[in-house]
């Protein structure tokens, strides 16, 4: 039986992107991203209910997030799920889950250091 492994997200970002290149040369952005979800429970009253998910993404599109994101910017990502497992300093598992993007569509289209951009999208 095949697999397929795809996530689509829209949400807004926790914190400023976090660039670092590793030593392949390769850059790295990782996002926080909040998922807000308003709903009606059984009593009819109105919950809200946000979920965070960490997106890492890779070389220019890591580059372009870098420049054009901040804290708080919306966006729309594609990619797939991919868990990262790891052992502590005091010999404990972890393990997580983070979305590697293959696109981010920025829906507020200006650059963290520009008001006056031009253009309402930068496609990757």
């Amino acid at each position: 039986m095949a697999s397929y492994n795809q996530v689509t997200l829209i949400g807004n970002l926790t914190k400023d992107p976090e660039l670092r290149y590793i030593p392949s040369g390769s850059a790295v952005c990782n996002l926080g991203l909040a998922i807000n979800r308003t709903y009606t429970n059984a009593e009819g009253e109105k919950q809200e209910d946000v979920t965070f998910v960490d997106i890492v993404c890779w070389n220019k599109l890591a580059e372009a997030c870098s420049q054009y994101l901040h804290k708080g910017s919306p966006v729309f990502v594609e990619g797939r799920l991919q868990q990262k497992s790891w052992e502590t300093e005091d010999g404990s598992k972890r393990s997580k889950h983070e979305v590697v993007a293959r696109t981010v569509q920025f829906l507020n289209g200006k650059p963290k250091d520009e008001e006056d951009a031009q253009g309402d999208n930068v496609p990757f």
